[in-house]
C-alpha cells in the first residue's frame, strides 16, 4: 500500500513538473493526460474512479466551450479591434492611462463573467489595443492574467472554481459581498499598485494618441450583445444556484451559430482556431486529484485542519489560505478548489476558515503561469499570437505582485470576523 502511494505522489510531481516547465515544448495537456492514464495503466486508480473524475469536471467543461466560442466569434467579427480602438483613443497618448483603462474593464469583464471569460475575451482585445497604439503590448497582458485572478472573488460567478468549493453551499450575494466585498477590493487595488510598479519602465514612454476605429458591423453587435445577454444570464443562473456550464454553452453555440448562418460561413475555421487542449488537461488534473485522494491526504489534512482550528480559529483560517494560495499553483485552483473542498466538509471549520481558503484558492494563481486555469488560457492566447512567457518570467512577476494582496485580502477577512 504504502509503495502504491509513494509512486502515485512520484507520478503527481512529475505531471506537475512537466505541466509547469513543458519539456521538449509539448502542451501542457500532454503531461497532465499522461500522468492521468499512468495512474490507471498502473492500476493505481480504477477506470471507473478516473472516468468519475473526469465527470466532475462537466460544468467546467461546458463553460469554457462556450466562453471559447464567444470569444472566437466575437475575435472573427471584429469586436475587439474596435474596443482596441476606442481604448487607446481614450488613453490620449499615454501609456499609463491606457494600462490603467485596460485593467478597470478587466475588473468589470471578471466580475460579470468570470475570470476565464477575461483571459479569453479580454487578451485578444489588449493584443490588437497595442498593436493599434505601438507599444509593446507585454504589459498590457500581464494585467489580463492577474487581474483575471485578483477581482475572481467579487461575486460568486466570477470563478468557477468559487463554485467547485462551496459546492451546492454557495452563500447567496448578500453574505457573499459582506464576507468579500472589501477583501476583493483591497486585493484588486493592490494587484493595481504592485503590478504598475513592477512594469512602470515598460509604461513610462507614450504611445499613438488616436487611431482610426472601423466601425463595427452586424457580427461584431451580434457578438457584443451575445457578452452582455451572457453576463446577466450568468448572474441570473447563478443567483437560482443552477450551474454556469449548459447555460455558457447554449449561448456560445447560439451566438457562433446565428453569426455563421448570417454570414453563410464555413464553421471550421472558428472551430478549428479554439484551443481545445484545454479540456483534457483540465480532465487529467481532475483524474490526479482523484488519486491523491486513495493516499489519504484527505483524512490528513482534515486533521491538520481541526487540530489548527482548535489552536486558534484566525491561525488557521490564515494558514489555510496561505497554503491554498501556493498549494493551487501546484496542481492548478480547479482541482485544488475540489481538494480543498473535500477536506472542509469532513473538518467542518468556521465560515472564516473556508471564506479564507477561497481567497487562497482565487488569487493564490498569480503566483505562476499554470496556477489558475484562466492563466493557461491566457498562455494559451498569447501563443496564439506568437508569442510566450515562460514559467520564471511570470514566476518573477508573481513573486512581487501576489503576496501582498493576498496578506490585504485574508487580513480584512479576518477583521470581518
Amino acid at each position: 500500500m504504502l509503495s502504491s502511494h509513494l509512486t502515485i505522489w512520484a507520478i503527481a510531481a512529475a505531471t506537475t513538473a512537466g505541466v509547469l516547465i513543458r519539456p521538449f515544448k509539448l502542451p501542457e495537456a500532454i503531461w497532465a493526460v499522461a500522468g492521468a492514464a499512468l495512474v490507471v495503466v498502473l492500476g493505481l486508480l480504477p477506470a471507473h474512479e478516473a472516468l468519475g473524475a473526469v465527470a466532475k469536471g462537466n460544468d467546467v467543461y461546458l463553460f469554457l466551450i462556450g466562453m471559447m466560442l464567444l470569444s472566437e466569434t466575437a475575435r472573427r467579427e471584429g469586436l475587439f479591434d474596435w474596443v482596441a480602438g476606442h481604448a487607446v483613443n481614450m488613453a490620449g497618448g499615454s501609456q499609463m492611462r491606457l494600462f490603467t483603462l485596460v485593467y478597470a474593464i478587466g475588473a468589470v469583464i471578471t466580475t460579470f463573467l468570470s475570470n476565464d471569460a477575461t483571459a479569453v475575451v479580454l487578451t485578444p482585445a489588449v493584443y490588437a489595443a497595442a498593436r493599434k497604439a505601438r507599444t509593446p503590448a507585454l504589459p498590457y497582458l500581464f494585467i489580463c492574467a492577474f487581474i483575471a485572478n485578483a477581482a475572481s472573488f467579487v461575486l460568486p460567478i466570477s470563478n468557477p472554481a468559487n463554485l467547485v468549493l462551496y459546492g451546492a453551499h454557495v452563500p447567496s450575494l448578500w453574505p457573499w459581498i459582506k464576507s468579500f466585498g472589501l477583501p476583493s477590493l483591497l486585493a484588486i487595488g493592490a494587484t493595481y499598485v504592485c503590478l504598475r510598479l513592477v512594469m512602470r519602465k515598460e509604461l513610462a514612454g507614450g504611445c499613438e494618441p488616436r487611431v482610426e476605429v472601423e466601425p463595427l458591423h452586424a457580427g461584431g453587435w451580434t457578438a457584443l450583445g451575445a457578452l452582455v445577454v451572457t453576463a446577466v444570464v450568468l448572474m441570473t443562473v447563478s443567483f437560482k444556484g443552477i450551474d454556469l456550464g449548459l447555460p455558457t454553452a447554449i449561448m456560445g453555440a447560439l451566438t457562433a451559430a446565428v453569426v455563421l448562418v448570417r454570414d453563410r460561413a464555413n464553421p471550421w475555421p472558428l472551430v478549428k482556431d479554439i484551443s481545445w487542449s484545454v479540456l483534457p488537461l483540465v480532465a487529467g488534473l481532475f483524474v490526479l486529484v482523484e488519486a491523491l485522494r486513495q493516499t489519504g491526504v484527505i483524512a490528513t489534512l482534515a486533521h491538520w485542519l481541526m487540530a489548527g482550528v482548535q489552536g486558534s480559529v484566525y491561525g488557521a483560517a490564515a494558514v489555510a489560505g496561505s497554503v491554498l494560495a501556493v498549494g493551487s499553483n501546484v496542481v492548478n485552483n480547479l482541482p485544488a478548489g475540489l481538494l480543498a473542498s473535500t477536506v472542509l466538509q469532513q473538518a467542518k471549520p468556521p465560515q472564516v476558515v473556508i471564506d479564507a481558503t477561497l481567497i487562497g484558492v482565487d488569487l493564490g494563481p498569480n503566483l505562476s503561469i499554470t496556477g489558475s486555469l484562466a492563466t493557461i488560457l491566457w498562455l494559451a492566447a498569447i501563443r496564439r499570437e506568437g508569442d510566450d512567457v515562460g514559467f520564471f518570467r511570470f514566476l518573477k512577476v508573481g513573486v512581487l505582485v501576489m503576496p501582498p494582496a493576498l496578506v490585504l485580502a485574508i487580513g480584512a477577512r479576518l477583521l470581518i470576523g
